[in-house]
């Protein structure tokens, strides 16, 4: 028996439940589109037990076997999207507290120095 990836074991139960359900839409595709699980497991160039796994939901089942699926019925162009920066909250997050932080710097430099030019204004002048 091979040993499964830490990765795989450590999957979380919705991250299980998002590949199951893709499995399941990717069966009714199939069915709709009224193929059987050989012609498809052909066309996707995966065996029939293969297949079976992935429509099950099946996580150790490799990515590029999903993604042949997914381009089969013209959803592949998604894949891209996963993972695009624009969507990563906790990144986007990050930006916004690196910039408020970076904007309490400028504001207490520029305070400081404003601060530097009055105390030089009021400062008397010594007699020569």
């Amino acid at each position: 028996m091979s040993k499964q990836s830490q990765a795989v074991l450590n999957l979380t139960p919705a991250t299980l439940s998002a590949i199951e359900t893709m499995g399941s839409h990717l069966a009714v595709a199939r069915v709709r589109r009224k193929e059987s699980l050989a012609t498809r497991a052909k066309r996707i160039g995966v065996s029939v037990p293969t297949l079976s796994r992935m429509e099950n939901g099946d996580p150790t089942v490799s990515l590029g076997a999903y993604a042949q699926a997914l381009w089969l019925i013209g959803r592949d162009g998604e894949l891209a999207r996963i993972a695009a920066p624009e969507f990563d909250r906790d990144a986007l997050e990050m930006d916004v507290n690196e910039a408020i932080q970076l904007g309490k710097q400028r504001a207490t430099r520029a305070m400081n120095v404003r601060l530097s030019r009055q105390a030089k204004a009021l400062k008397p002048t010594p007699k020569a």
